[in-house]
C-alpha cells in the first residue's frame, strides 16, 4: 500500500445530466478514482453505481453495485463526499448515477490499462516501451523455422510481435480469411507431425522469458472463410436468405451480375461495346447501358416492394359489401393508409392494412355505386404508391451501377489499383456479395429457388467494408440498403457472420468464437481486434470479457477507421480497448508527421509538477504509433528507400506504444499482401552476405539503425523521458527532444526526412545550424542509409527480399567531436546558467538521423539538485534528482513549517492577500503582469488563482510563464515584499529568497515549474498553519469550510495606518508595534475590511454595519476571539447618540447615519457571549469613550472611561428615550448627494409597539442605503430604499437585544432592568422585561400578511401585493413600501425566531425561495414588483429615475449576504416540521452552498461576491469578495 501522499488519486465530478460515454478516462492499476458530487447534485441523495467488482469478486458486466460514500469533514456540507474505486484489474468499466433505483442522471466508462510482465524476473514493459513488429504469420514456414526468422525482431530490438492469425485459412489464402477459428494451421507442422495450441504456447512463453519479448494475435469475429466447414453445418451463423429475407432483391441483382459476368467473358456483348478487356471510358459507359436495358429489367426489383394492386381492391369491396368497420383499436380514428411490408420480401408480397384503408376510404353509403367509387380511390392511391416504389429502387439501381463502374476503374482501370485483366470467371466483372454452393444453372432457374428454404439458408452475404458508413451500424441488418444499392466494398473470401442481439440468438456461433477467444487469451498476452469498427460493439464486449476472465492483464490494440475521435472513444470505452494504432504513413509531409509525434503523447518540456490528487481528465486513446501497418501500401513506393531511417527515428521518439511490420527494416519495395504473398521471411544469420534473399545481417536494410532506435524507444520510456518538444528545423527536418522532469536530462533526435527520392528532388544544401540548450554528454547515435555494392533489387520467388542495394552507417555513443553528421560545435551562454551549444551540420543528407543525449551545464545541473533536495520536505516525488547542499544558507537551516508557525493570522493577511489599496497603503502595489494583467492580491494567493488555472493544462504559454522566463522581477517581488516586513514574515522572506536563489541559476525555461513548486510548497505550509491557529470547526471542517475561513485571513488585517480608534490600556492582549510614520509605540488591532477591492483601505475600509454584520462568521466561529473582543469594544469607544458609526474612519470622520449599525453590535456582543468560553465577561471589559456625550470632542484615550455593560445601557436608553440630531458639517462636504432633510436623524421606540422606529423619505438610515446621484433622471438626492418607519430586521434585533438583557439581568450579569425615560415631563422606569413582552405581541400583529380583507390588523389591505408574508417595515410614510416582498425578515427569523408563528413563518419562507431565491443570492425585491430591475449598473446615467446611477442598488440585484440568513431561518423552522421537511430543506441548503463553493473554488480573489445580477450573471460594479458574503454562508455550515 502506498503512502497517502504518493498514492495517485483522480478525482471525478459528477454533474447531473452529464453523460460521458464519449469521453474516454484511462488509469493505471493502483490508481484511486474518487467520485465527487457536483454543484448539481450536493445536497441530493445520489447513488453511485459501477461495475467494477468488489475485491474478491468476478466480473460481470451487468451486474452493478452501489459505491458507499465517506464524508470525512462530517454532514454539514457535501464539497469532499466521495465514493471510491481502489484500480487493480485492468479492463473496460462503466459507472452511472441516480438520486433514486431507476433513475439515470449521468455516467460513462473508466479504461484500466493492463500490466505487462516479461523476463524470468518478471519485470514490467510499461505501455510507453513497447516496440511491436508485425509477422504475416503465413510466411514464417514450419513451427520449427520460427526462431530463427522472429529472431529478427529480436537482434532488430523489438520487445513485442504481432502475429497475423495462426488458425487454418480459408481457400483465398487471406491471413484474415479463417475456415477454422479453433485449429492451429496445419499448414505449419512438418509431414508426421501434428503441433498444437500447446507448442504455440511453449515458444511465446520461451519468448517472454528468454527473449524478453511478448505475443499478440489477432481476434477476427465478423467474418468467416466462404469455405468453412461449420458455416455449412451452421448456416444460422450468416446473413441468409432464411434469416435475412430483406436481403432477398440484393441477391436477385447479384446473381443477375453475375450471369452478365459470364456472357461478357464468353464475348457475347461485344456487339454492345463491351468486351471482356476494359480499357476505356466507351467501356464503361456500356456497362451502364447493359445494366439498363438487360439487366435491371430482367429482374424486375420493383416488385419486391409493391402491392398487388387488382387483389387488394378486390379484398376490399368484399369489405365494404359486408359491411366491415375499421378497428377503432389499431387505427386510432386516424386516417392514413398504411402498406405492410412482407416481412419474406415475395414479388408483390407487400399488402393493404386494411383497417387503415376502411377508416380513411369510407364510402357515402353502402350503395354499390359508393362502394365502386371508394374502390376507385384506392385504386389510384395504390398505383400511386407502387409508383413510388420504383422510384425509390430505381435511385437504388442508379447508385448500384456507379458502385459497379466505380469498382471496375479501381480493379481493372487505376494506376494504384490490381489491374485484373479481362473479365472471367476468376476474375468477375465485380466481386460477388453472395455465396453460391450449387451447379450452375441459368438465371431463370435459379430465381426458383427463392421458394425453397433448405436452399435459400445456404446464400450468405459476404463481409466487406462500406465508404463513410456510420461504424456504430450493422449494414447487413433491416433497415441498411447497402447490398441491394452494392455499396459494400465486398471481400469475396468472407461470410459476415450474424450474432443476433446475444447468445440467444444464435447459439452455435457465440460458442465456437468464445471457445476461440479463450485459446488466444490463453496462449497470448495481447490481442489485436481486426475490422474493430465493424464488430458489433455488444459482440466484441462478451469476447473480450471472456478473454479477461483467462488473462486479466490482456493488452487490446485496435485500428479504428471511424472518422470520429468521438466515435473512437465509444470503442475504446466500451471494449477497453488499450492502444489504437496510429500510422506515420497517414503524413503528407514532415511537418504532419512530426505534429503525430506531438500529439500522440508526453507533456511539454518544462511541465508543470502535478499534484497526486487531481481531476481526473479526459484524455486521447494511447497510440501505437507505427511508421507502416502491415496492410497498408509501401513506403518506399509512395516516398523513396531513404526515408525509411529517418521517418522510423522520428516515430521511435513519439511518447507512446511504437513499431512496425516485418519488411520495412529490410527495405523491402513494395507491400507484403496479406492475400497473395506465399514466400517466406528470411532467416537470422549475423554473417549474412549482403546478397541473400534467405538470410539478413544486422547490415541488412536499416536494422542497424533500428535496433539503436528501439533501445534507445525503451531506455526513454522506461527512464521517465515523458516530456516531448517537436522543432520543425526546415522542411524536411525534424528534431524531437524528449525530456526527463527529475534528472532534466534530454535526447534530442534531428530526423533528416527524404520523402522525394534525392537523385530526382533537389534538396537544400543549406542545413540550418540547430541551437541546443545545455551541455550534450555524448553522441547517442548517429546514423545515415547510403548506397554500397551488393547487386541491384530482384524480387526472390522464395524469400520475401529486400533492396541489397542500401545499407546503414552507424556510430552510437561517441563523444561530439568524432561525429561526422557535426562540422563543429559552439558554446554560446546565454544568461548566467544557460549554456546553449550551436550545432553545424555538414553530413546531415537526406535519410540521416543524429541524436543528442543533452544535461544541463554542471553547475546549473548541481542548482537544480539542491533545489529538489529542499522540495523534497514538501514531497518525495522530488527525491529523485535531489542533491543534499554541502553549505546551507542560514535561511534555510530550519525547515519552512517552523518559520510559519511562528506567524500571526494578522501575518498570514500579508502572506496571503491584500489588494492593490491595501499595498499602496504601504507603497507597494500587485505585480503587473506585462501584457496580461495585474495579480489580484500581492500575497501568495495573487500567483496561486493563476497557476491553478495554468499547471492542469501545461499553459506554458501564458504571459506569466513568458514573465518568469524572461526575467527575475516576479521572483524578487515575492520574496522583498516579506524581507521588508517585521520579524517571523520577513524570515519567510530570506527563506524564500534563499530558494529563488537557487531558482535564478537554471536554464530560463525550467523556472516556470521549479518557481510553481517553491510557491505550492510556501502556500500549503502557509494554509496548514493558518489553520492551525484557527478554532476545531475550521481546522476539521471541509475544504469549503477552511475556504470560508480564509476570508477571515483575508478580511482580517494591520494596515499601516490603525483603522480602529485606540482601546482602554487597562485592557490585556491588545497587540502593539512602533508606528512606520511616528516611530512611537502603538496599538495595531485587526480590523475588518468590508470588502475588496473597493472598501479595503483608508477611510472607506471600516463601516459599522458591515463588520457586525461580518464578525460572528469570519471571527468568532473561525476563533479570533481575542481579535473579535478588541473590535467590538473599539466601536463600542465610538457610541453617540445611542448609535454605533456607519462609516467609522477610525471614530474622527465616523458617521452616525444609520440606525441599524447598533443593533448588530448589540447581536455581536450577545454572539460572543455565547460562543466564547467565559464569554459574558466581555461586559465589564473597560471602554475608552470617544464622545462621552452627544456634542464632546473627541477625548485622549483612558480621559474617560466605563464598563461596557454601561455603554450598552446608553446605546438602550437612548433608544427608549428617543433620538433626535442633524449631522455634523451637513452638507456636501460629507455627503455631496443627500437633501438637507436627510442630514436630520431621528429614532425611537414606538410607545404602542414597542418597535423601534425612525428615519425619514430623504435618507436610508438600513444596509439598503442606495441615495440617488442622477441630475439627468432627478433622483439626486432621493434614497431608494428610505426604509422609514420600523425595519423588520432592526425590530427583530432589537427583540433579540432587550431579551438578552432580560436573560443576563435574572442571571446576575447586567445591572440594569430597564431605563428612566422622560415623558411629558415625568421621569418613567420602563422595563426590559416589558418592552420584550411588548414586542412578542405587537409583532405579528404588526407585521404579518394574512391578505384577509376582514383582518382586523390589517390597515391597508388594499396595498396587499403578496399575501402570506411578512413586511419589510411597519408604519413608512409611503405605506405601500411596507408590503414590498423583501429578504429582510429573515434575518428577524433567525436572531428572534420567536416573535414567528411557526406555519406562517414557513409559509413566508416559502414565498421568498420561489420569489427571492438566486443561483448565489437573494432577490433584493420581489421580482413582481413594478420596480424591480435585477441588473446593476452604476456608470449608467440615462432620465429613467429608477435605474439611473445604479438607483437599483438594493431593487433586485440579488445581494449574497441575505441568503445566510434565509437558508438559517428554513433550517430553524423545517426542524419544528418534523424530520421530512427537515431532511428536504438539508437538502435545498446543500444545494445551495454547492454553488457558492463552486464559485469560491473558480474566484481568482478566493471570495464570495457582494452581489451579482439577476439570476446569478456576474455584476462588475460589486465588490469580487465581500466579509459578509463569507461570514453568513459559513454561519449557515455551522448551524448544519
Amino acid at each position: 500500500m502506498l503512502p497517502q501522499h504518493l498514492k495517485q488519486i483522480r478525482v471525478l465530478m459528477l454533474n447531473d445530466k452529464e453523460n460521458l460515454e464519449r469521453t474516454l478516462f484511462r488509469l493505471e492499476q493502483g490508481f484511486e478514482l474518487q467520485f465527487r458530487l457536483g454543484p448539481s447534485l450536493q445536497g441530493r441523495r445520489v447513488m453511485v453505481y459501477t461495475n467494477y467488482p468488489a475485491e474478491g469478486q468476478q466480473f460481470k458486466r451487468d451486474k452493478f453495485r452501489v459505491l458507499a460514500w465517506s464524508n470525512p469533514a462530517g454532514k454539514e456540507d457535501d464539497s469532499d463526499k466521495f465514493c471510491s474505486l481502489d484500480l487493480k484489474t485492468a479492463g473496460s468499466y462503466q459507472y452511472y448515477f441516480g438520486c433514486t433505483e431507476s433513475e439515470r442522471s449521468g455516467g460513462g466508462y473508466i479504461v484500466v490499462d493492463p500490466v505487462l510482465h516479461v523476463g524470468g524476473d518478471n519485470h514490467v514493459i510499461p505501455l510507453d516501451c513497447i516496440t511491436i513488429q508485425t509477422y504475416l504469420s503465413k510466411c514464417l514456414g514450419l513451427l520449427n523455422d520460427w526462431p530463427d526468422r522472429l529472431r529478427v525482431a529480436k537482434e532488430s530490438g523489438y520487445n513485442m510481435i504481432h502475429f497475423t492469425p495462426l488458425q487454418t485459412l480459408g481457400e483465398s489464402r487471406s491471413c484474415y480469411s479463417l475456415a477454422d477459428q479453433l485449429s492451429f494451421n496445419p499448414e505449419f507442422s512438418p509431414q508426421g507431425q501434428c503441433y498444437s495450441w500447446q507448442d504455440v504456447g511453449a515458444l511465446v512463453e520461451k519468448l517472454r522469458t528468454e527473449w524478453n519479448m511478448l505475443c499478440i494475435t489477432d481476434v477476427v469475429y465478423n467474418h468467416t472463410a466462404a469455405n468453412s466447414a461449420w458455416i455449412r453445418e451452421h448456416p444460422e451463423c450468416g446473413y441468409n436468405l432464411v434469416n435475412a429475407p430483406h436481403l432477398r432483391p440484393a441477391w436477385v441483382l447479384d446473381r443477375a451480375i453475375w450471369h452478365l459476368t459470364t456472357r461478357v467473358a464468353e464475348g457475347r456483348y461485344e456487339a454492345k461495346g463491351l468486351p471482356a478487356e476494359i480499357t476505356s471510358e466507351k467501356h464503361l459507359n456500356a456497362i451502364r447501358s447493359v445494366l439498363w436495358q438487360d439487366v435491371y429489367p430482367e429482374v424486375k426489383l420493383w416488385e419486391f416492394f409493391q402491392v398487388k394492386v387488382d387483389s387488394a381492391v378486390e379484398q376490399f369491396r368484399t369489405l365494404l359489401q359486408n359491411g366491415t368497420k375499421p378497428d377503432r383499436r389499431k387505427t386510432g380514428g386516424e386516417k392514413g393508409l398504411k402498406i405492410v411490408q412482407d416481412p419474406q420480401y415475395r414479388r408483390y408480397g407487400n399488402t393493404v392494412d386494411m383497417d387503415s384503408a376502411l377508416e380513411t376510404f369510407v364510402p357515402h353509403s353502402s350503395s354499390p355505386q359508393h362502394i365502386e367509387e371508394c374502390c376507385g380511390w384506392l385504386k389510384q392511391k395504390l398505383n400511386e404508391l407502387n409508383q413510388e416504389q420504383h422510384h425509390i429502387v430505381h435511385q437504388h439501381q442508379e447508385q448500384a451501377a456507379n458502385c459497379i463502374v466505380g469498382n471496375v476503374v479501381y480493379e481493372r482501370l487505376a494506376d494504384h489499383g490490381p489491374k485484373l485483366g479481362p473479365v472471367s470467371r476468376k476474375n468477375p466483372l465485380v466481386t460477388r456479395y453472395f455465396t453460391f454452393p450449387y451447379q450452375d444453372m441459368t438465371l431463370e432457374q435459379e430465381l426458383k429457388l427463392l421458394t425453397q428454404p433448405d436452399k435459400m439458408s445456404h446464400f450468405l452475404a459476404h463481409n466487406g467494408w462500406v465508404m463513410g458508413d456510420d461504424p456504430l451500424r450493422n449494414f447487413a441488418e433491416p433497415g441498411s440498403n447497402v447490398y441491394v444499392r452494392r455499396e459494400l466494398v465486398c471481400w469475396g473470401d468472407s461470410v459476415k457472420l450474424r450474432y443476433g442481439k446475444g447468445p440467444e440468438d444464435c447459439p452455435y456461433l457465440w460458442e465456437h468464437m468464445r471457445k476461440y477467444t479463450e485459446i488466444t487469451a490463453k496462449y497470448f498476452h495481447g490481442v489485436r481486434l481486426d475490422n474493430c469498427h465493424s464488430t458489433p460493439l455488444h459482440v466484441a464486449e462478451a469476447m473480450l470479457d471472456a478473454a479477461r476472465a483467462v488473462r486479466p492483464n490482456l493488452y487490446v490494440i485496435a485500428e479504428l477507421f471511424t472518422g470520429s475521435e468521438l466515435i473512437d472513444n465509444v470503442f475504446v470505452n466500451r471494449l477497453g480497448i488499450n492502444s489504437l494504432i496510429r500510422e506515420a504513413m497517414s503524413a503528407g509531409d514532415s511537418h504532419e508527421e512530426g505534429r503525430l509525434v506531438y500529439r500522440y503523447g508526453g507533456e511539454p518540456v518544462g511541465a508543470f509538477v502535478q499534484p497526486s490528487l487531481r481531476p481526473l481528465m479526459p484524455s486521447i486513446a494511447h497510440a501505437m504509433f507505427l511508421d507502416v501497418t502491415h496492410d497498408n501500401e509501401c513506403p518506399i513506393q509512395l516516398r523513396s528507400a531513404l526515408d525509411s531511417l529517418p521517418s522510423s527515428a522520428i516515430v521511435s521518439m513519439a511518447c507512446c506504444a511504437t513499431g512496425s511490420t516485418r519488411g520495412y527494416d529490410e527495405l523491402v519495395p513494395h507491400q507484403i499482401s496479406v492475400v497473395k504473398e506465399e514466400r517466406f521471411y528470411p532467416k537470422w544469420n549475423p554473417a549474412a552476405a549482403p546478397s541473400s534473399a534467405g538470410e539478413v545481417s544486422p547490415q541488412t536494410g536499416i536494422i542497424a539503425g533500428k535496433l539503436a532506435l528501439n533501445r534507445l524507444h525503451q531506455e526513454l520510456a522506461a527512464q521517465g523521458f515523458m516530456q516531448v518538444y517537436v522543432d520543425q528545423v526546415d522542411a524536411d527536418i525534424v528534431a524531437v527532444t524528449r525530456h526527463c522532469p527529475s534528472t532534466h536530462q534530454s535526447v534530442v533526435a534531428v530526423s533528416r526526412t527524404a520523402f522525394w527520392n534525392p537523385k530526382t528532388h533537389e534538396y537544400n544544401n543549406n542545413v540550418p545550424p540547430m541551437f541546443i540548450p545545455g551541455k550534450i554528454e555524448e553522441v547517442v547515435l548517429e546514423a545515415r542509409t547510403v548506397e554500397r555494392h551488393a547487386g541491384s533489387y530482384k524480387k526472390d520467388d522464395k524469400y520475401i527480399n529486400g533492396m541489397p542495394e542500401y545499407t546503414v552507417e552507424i556510430k552510437e555513443h561517441i563523444p561530439l567531436k568524432e561525429s561526422t553528421v557535426v562540422k563543429q560545435a559552439g558554446v554560446t551562454s546565454k544568461g548566467r546558467s544557460e549554456f546553449v551549444q550551436e550545432i553545424t551540420f555538414q553530413k546531415l543528407t537526406p535519410g540521416s538521423v543524429i541524436a543528442f543525449r543533452v544535461s544541463l551545464d554542471p553547475k546549473a545541473q548541481k542548482v537544480v539538485g539542491v533545489l529538489r533536495y529542499y522540495l523534497s520536505q514538501f514531497s518525495p516525488k522530488y527525491k529523485r534528482g535531489s542533491v543534499a547542499d554541502d553549505n546551507p544558507p542560514d535561511a534555510l537551516q530550519k525547515p519552512l513549517a517552523q518559520l510559519m508557525s511562528k506567524l500571526s493570522l494578522a501575518d498570514m493577511n500579508s502572506l496571503l492577500f491584500r489588494c492593490e489599496a491595501e499595498e499602496k497603503e504601504d507603497g507597494g502595489g500587485c505585480y503587473n503582469i506585462p501584457g496580461w494583467e495585474n495579480l489580484k492580491y500581492a500575497g501568495l494567493q495573487g500567483l496561486m488563482s493563476v497557476l491553478a488555472d495554468i499547471r492542469p493544462n501545461n499553459d506554458l504559454g501564458h504571459p506569466l510563464c513568458a514573465n518568469l522566463r524572461q526575467g527575475d522581477w516576479l521572483i524578487e517581488f515575492v520574496s522583498n515584499r516579506l524581507i521588508h516586513r517585521e520579524g517571523p514574515l520577513a524570515q519567510v522572506g530570506q527563506w524564500l529568497e534563499a530558494m529563488f536563489n537557487y531558482l535564478k541559476h537554471i536554464p530560463r525555461y525550467l523556472i516556470p515549474c521549479y518557481f510553481d513548486a517553491i510557491l505550492v510548497s510556501t502556500y500549503t505550509t502557509a494554509l496548514d498553519a493558518t489553520y492551525k491557529l484557527m478554532s476545531s470547526f475550521i481546522q476539521n471542517g471541509s475544504t469549503f469550510v477552511r475556504h470560508l475561513g480564509l476570508g477571515s485571513v483575508q478580511m482580517c488585517g494591520v494596515g499601516r495606518f490603525p483603522a480602529l480608534p485606540p482601546l482602554s490600556a487597562k485592557l490585556g492582549d491588545v497587540p502593539y508595534r512602533i508606528s512606520p510614520i511616528t516611530g512611537e509605540k502603538q496599538q495595531c488591532c485587526v480590523s475588518l475590511a468590508a470588502g475588496l477591492p473597493h472598501f479595503s483601505a483608508g477611510i472607506f475600509r471600516c463601516w459599522g454595519r458591515d463588520t457586525f454584520i461580518a464578525l460572528r462568521g469570519l471571527m468568532l466561529i473561525t476563533g479570533r476571539h481575542i481579535e473579535a473582543r478588541n473590535i467590538i469594544l473599539a466601536f463600542a469607544g465610538t457610541l453617540r447618540h445611542g448609535l454605533i458609526p456607519n462609516l467609522l474612519g477610525e471614530g474622527r470622520c465616523a458617521r452616525f447615519n444609520c440606525r441599524d449599525a447598533v443593533w448588530w453590535w448589540l447581536q455581536c456582543i450577545q454572539d460572543y457571549a455565547t460562543i466564547v468560553p467565559q464569554g459574558h465577561e466581555i461586559l465589564n471589559c473597560p471602554v475608552t469613550r470617544m464622545y462621552p456625550t452627544d456634542d464632546s470632542e473627541a477625548c485622549k484615550p483612558g480621559e474617560v472611561e466605563q464598563p461596557l455593560y454601561d455603554v450598552i445601557q446608553e446605546a438602550l436608553q437612548r433608544h427608549l428615550q428617543g433620538i433626535s440630531f442633524r449631522e455634523r458639517n451637513a452638507g456636501p462636504k460629507i455627503d455631496m448627494h443627500m437633501r438637507d432633510e436627510g442630514f436630520n436623524v431621528f429614532a425611537k421606540v414606538d410607545p404602542a409597539t414597542g418597535f423601534v422606529t425612525g428615519g425619514n423619505r430623504f435618507n436610508c438610515g438600513t444596509w439598503m442605503d442606495k441615495m440617488g446621484e442622477s441630475d439627468r433622471a432627478r433622483n439626486k438626492g432621493m434614497p431608494a430604499t428610505p426604509r422609514d418607519g420600523a425595519a423588520v430586521e432592526i425590530v427583530g434585533l432589537s427583540k433579540s437585544a432587550v431579551r438578552w438583557v432580560v436573560d443576563l439581568h435574572s442571571r446576575g450579569l447586567f445591572p440594569y432592568d430597564g431605563v428612566k425615560v422622560n415623558r411629558d415631563g415625568k421621569e418613567v422606569l420602563i422595563s426590559y422585561y416589558q418592552w420584550n413582552q411588548q414586542l412578542q405581541q405587537s409583532f405579528e400583529a404588526g407585521f404579518w400578511v394574512s391578505g384577509d380583507p376582514n383582518d382586523p390588523n390589517e390597515k391597508h389591505p388594499d396595498l396587499v401585493h403578496k399575501k402570506g408574508i411578512y413586511k419589510d417595515s411597519y408604519g413608512a410614510s409611503s405605506p405601500w413600501c411596507d408590503y414590498q416582498l423583501r429578504p429582510n425578515f429573515t434575518i428577524a427569523m433567525v436572531v428572534a425566531p420567536e416573535l414567528f408563528t411557526v406555519e406562517r413563518a414557513w409559509n413566508a419562507l416559502e414565498v421568498a425561495e420561489k420569489k427571492l431565491l438566486g443561483p448565489l443570492g437573494m432577490k433584493t425585491l420581489d421580482p413582481d414588483d413594478m420596480v424591480y430591475c435585477g441588473v446593476y449598473d452604476n456608470a449608467l446615467d440615462n432620465d429613467n429615475y429608477n435605474l439611473a446611477k445604479g438607483f437599483n442598488y438594493h431593487q433586485g440585484p440579488e445581494w449574497l449576504w441575505p441568503v445566510g440568513y434565509f437558508l438559517r431561518a428554513k433550517l430553524y423552522f423545517a426542524k419544528k416540521l418534523g424530520e421530512e421537511t427537515y431532511a428536504k430543506t438539508v437538502t435545498l441548503v446543500k444545494n445551495v452552498l454547492s454553488r457558492h463553493y463552486t464559485h469560491l473554488e473558480r474566484s481568482p480573489w478566493k471570495g464570495l461576491p457582494e452581489l451579482t445580477n439577476e439570476n446569478g450573471q456576474y455584476c462588475s460594479f460589486s465588490c469580487e469578495t465581500q466579509a459578509w458574503s463569507l461570514a453568513t454562508v459559513l454561519e449557515v455550515i455551522y448551524d448544519l
